[in-house]
């Protein structure tokens, strides 16, 4: 919970994490896990993490990896937490078979920009982020009701 409440501090959204421990445990560690966590630690405490979950390519006909969070503690940036975070998560991309890893950064997070630059991703600036929430979810669910 701690590390949600850093991250989302960082992204400069601390009012939008609404995680409960009960919900990620069901959600990470239930009989049929939503999303994965990749733990790293530094003398057994913990300084960073990676959550992820699969999804699917039509366009490669492969499944892939959407890493929804990274996120290192201040004091142990710069020392390779991040880079070691994401190697791991390429070789698990890779047992799986998957096609690509995808996700998304803040256009202000230049350090974060030039850091997956550095693993070799490549910035695509032609796509933009779509969301529905909640709320648009269930306005849209109840519209199809309606359609005979």
């Amino acid at each position: 919970m701690k590390f949600i409440h850093l991250k989302a501090e960082f992204d400069g959204c601390p009012e939008t994490a609404k995680a409960t421990p009960q919900k990620l445990e069901e959600d990470f560690f239930g009989d049929k896990p939503l999303a994965f966590i990749l733990l790293a630690e530094v003398d057994g405490n913990a300084v960073g993490f990676a959550t992820y979950h699969f999804i699917y390519s039509t366009f490669l006909a492969k499944p892939g990896i959407w890493l929804d969070d990274l996120y290192v503690k201040a004091e142990h940036r710069n020392k390779r937490v991040g880079e070691l975070l994401m190697l791991r998560l390429c070789q698990i991309a890779q047992e799986k078979g998957c096609g690509r890893i995808d996700w998304t950064v803040a256009k202000s997070n230049n350090r974060g920009i030039k850091f997956y630059e550095r693993m070799g991703s490549k910035i695509v600036e032609r796509v933009r982020l779509c969301r529905l929430d909640s709320q648009a979810i269930a306005t849209n669910a109840s519209l199809q009701e309606k359609i005979p």
